[in-house]
C-alpha cells in the first residue's frame, strides 16, 4: 500500500453560530488541509499518483475558499463552517474527484492552527 500526501493552505474568516465563547465573532485562520489518498498500485513509471494532478483537485476546492467568510458561503447556511465539518466536505469533494477504483482518498486533515486540528476519514 501507498499513502501519497500533499500539503495545502489557505486564509480564511468564519463564525460559529450558536457557539457559546469568543468563535461565535467573526474571525480568521490560516488553515493547513492535508489530504492523503491511497493505492496499492504503481503506474509502468513507478508512480501512484502524481502530485501535480492530486494539488490541482485539492486547489479547485480550496480556491472557494480561499480569503472568504466561509460562513456566508451557501454550503455553509446549514453547518457551521468548523474544521470537522470542513474536513467533512472537502474529503467528499476530493473523493469525487480522485477515487477510481484503484486511488481512494483515505483522510482530510484541516489544523486552523498550529496546536488545532481534526482529521475525517471514511472506513
Amino acid at each position: 500500500m501507498f499513502d501519497i500526501e500533499i500539503r495545502r493552505t489557505f486564509s480564511a474568516a468564519h463564525q460559529l453560530k450558536g457557539y457559546d465563547g469568543d468563535c461565535r465573532n467573526l474571525h480568521g485562520h490560516n488553515y493547513n488541509v492535508i489530504a492523503v489518498v491511497r493505492t496499492d498500485k504503481l503506474n509502468e513509471i513507478g508512480i501512484a499518483l502524481d502530485f501535480k494532478k492530486l494539488k490541482a483537485a485539492l486547489d479547485g476546492i480550496l480556491d472557494g475558499y480561499d480569503h472568504k467568510n466561509l460562513s456566508e458561503l451557501p454550503e455553509y447556511q446549514e453547518l457551521n463552517p468548523t474544521s470537522e465539518v470542513m474536513a467533512m466536505k472537502i474529503y467528499r469533494r476530493l473523493s469525487d474527484i480522485v477515487n477510481d477504483g484503484t486511488v481512494k482518498v483515505r483522510s482530510i486533515r484541516i489544523e486552523e492552527s498550529s496546536s488545532s486540528g481534526c482529521t475525517y476519514f471514511e472506513e
